[in-house]
């Protein structure tokens, strides 16, 4: 006679300690478990549920501004530090840990409009509507909160007058140079008093302007004048230019640098202008703040916003920024104070144990596998806005519609091929040089 004995370790079935679990073994055979793919679906279903009741984004506010925040820079050096500038003259540099003021630059008689700092971290350079560009030495990360007036990094290592007032400033990757904005493009080196190059191309007052990351010669501009143009430093002279057909119509566009006569992307949600936009240090995604009181993260190349952030005090948004990490984003508004978010509303704080991080990621996993069915769908989309936005959102849908209907009623009764159809990211594109 056969007999079939079961046998089993004693170390997979017996606890170490008297606190652990008992483990529990599973059959994964389909065939066993018809019921795999419903109970699946209702745990996508409670996921969503539960990322919506711990969904805490707002983490605190930074105070001691006294007149509206235009703008911030961070420092790749430091991962818990941030600068900001003030409308009254004010910068500070933050210290994200303790939301506290580590050091104040006094100096500028008027509102500061760009702020960048050096690649190594070490020189803040500042520029503002008195015609003054400043360079100042960044305090070392060790500083604590002390007296202004017996610092000697509160005292401009160096002050550049200029005839034209300035709208933005940003800093050369990797070199010591630097590049300001306002009446025209000028290039200044830390051991000049004067541009080593300008560059103008019959626009109007630049109002944003930006080093490439990968490409240090290369840097591009936007203009009042709806005009975004690009510049190489190597050729001396601007490389493209084009022309948008609106310049505050809430939408953000996306484009590849060597094709401009047509936007990659429309991001789309916003109902008012945007003011400022800043990439994560991953470049999967970017944070926005509007002139509609939000923020606003949107994928790289999503159409629709993932999270809105907002406040009943926070005001007109000015400047955002992504951490260091891309763990937390920081926006300025008109209220006079910083807000620290966090970049996933419902992540969880602080260290997780190793059972906590396997159920967060098989969370993920199940809610990214039945996204596409309508009940999780709608879960995982709903946001709740501010009484204002939605009326204007509404709004707005309402005469996209209408301009639609009465785009095809046109072209119902037209001749035809007399109608050119054009996509969104091209019609908004007027000219390009």
């Amino acid at each position: 006679m056969k007999v079939n004995v079961i046998s089993r370790s004693t170390d997979e079935y017996t606890k170490e300690r008297s606190q652990d679990l008992q483990r529990v073994f599973h059959n994964f055979d389909p065939s066993i478990r018809t019921q795999e793919k419903a109970v699946e679906y209702v745990r996508a279903c409670n996921a969503a549920k539960l990322e919506k009741i711990f969904a805490r984004p707002f983490v605190g506010a930074m105070d001691g501004h006294i007149d509206s925040i235009s703008c911030m820079a961070k420092n790749p050096n430091h991962l818990t530090r941030i600068f900001s500038g003030s409308m009254d003259g004010d910068i500070r540099l933050w210290d994200i840990a303790s939301r506290r003021t580590v050091c104040q630059f006094p100096g500028h008689q008027g509102a500061v409009q760009g702020l960048a700092v050096s690649t190594d971290g070490r020189v803040l350079v500042s520029c503002g509507t008195d015609s003054t560009v400043r360079l100042w030495g960044v305090p070392v990360s060790t500083l604590l909160e002390e007296d202004v007036s017996s610092d000697k990094s509160a005292v401009p290592l160096e002050t550049y007058v200029w005839k034209n007032a300035f709208r933005a400033v940003d800093h050369q990757w990797n070199f010591d140079r630097f590049a300001t904005g306002g009446a025209g493009v000028d290039i200044w080196n830390h051991n000049r008093s004067a541009p080593e190059q300008s560059f103008e191309w019959g626009t109007d007052t630049v109002v944003s302007i930006k080093f490439n990351p990968g490409q240090s010669d290369i840097l591009a501009t936007s203009a009042s004048d709806r005009s975004i143009a690009i510049y190489d430093l190597r050729m001396g002279k601007p490389a493209a230019k084009f022309i948008m057909r609106a310049n505050e119509d809430s939408n953000c566009y996306s484009f590849d640098s060597r094709k401009l006569n047509e936007a990659k992307c429309v991001h789309k949600d916003h109902v008012s202008a945007v003011m400022d936009i800043d990439y994560s240090p991953t470049g999967r995604e970017f944070v926005t703040g509007s002139y509609d009181r939000t923020v606003r993260i949107f994928q790289y190349n999503g159409g629709h916003s993932r999270e809105i952030y907002h406040t009943k005090r926070m005001q007109r948004v000015f400047c955002v920024k992504f951490s260091c990490d891309a763990s937390y984003v920081i926006s300025g508004s008109d209220d006079t104070n910083l807000r620290l978010w966090k970049a996933k509303a419902s992540e969880q704080l602080g260290v997780l144990l190793p059972r906590e991080q396997k159920k967060h990621e098989y969370n993920e996993a199940v809610k990214n596998r039945y996204k596409h069915l309508p009940e999780v769908k709608r879960i995982v989309r709903h946001r709740h806005l501010p009484k204002p936005v939605y009326k204007a959102a509404a709004t707005l849908r309402e005469m996209t519609e209408s301009r639609r209907k009465k785009h095809e009623k046109r072209k119902a009764h037209s001749a035809p091929g007399s109608i050119i159809e054009e996509p969104l990211r091209k019609r908004k594109i007027i000219k390009v040089e």
